[in-house]
């Protein structure tokens, strides 16, 4: 398994810990979450998402292996929680220290 790039490790530790403020710092100011293809750029609006359907439902992630290919880190955790329960994908783009783009996809 690769080992997570330090942004990657603090923004999945940031979801774990259900600490929200910790977990947009991970993303750049235009960063954007992709969620089965419904976009969140902004930190306003990946805040909305995650109160309503990821640190707000009490997320948690367990990672099961670790990819990286170029400039993008894939992992797949096991998502525990009150909403989506199950694997999924969890793709990582960075900008220097900063998550530019996360898209999930189970």
């Amino acid at each position: 398994m690769a080992a997570l790039p330090a942004p990657v490790d603090a923004a999945i530790r940031a979801a774990n810990d259900h600490d929200t403020d910790a977990f947009l710092a991970c993303f750049s100011p235009d960063g954007v979450v992709d969620d089965w293809g419904r976009e969140f750029p902004g930190p306003d609006r990946i805040r909305e998402w995650s109160d309503s359907e990821f640190i707000g439902v009490d997320v948690t992630l367990s990672v099961t292996d670790v990819n990286q290919s170029g400039d993008e880190t894939v992992v797949n955790a096991e998502v525990g929680g009150r909403g989506f329960n199950g694997p999924s994908h969890f793709s990582f783009r960075l900008d220097g220290d900063r998550v530019s783009r996360m898209t999930i996809r189970a």
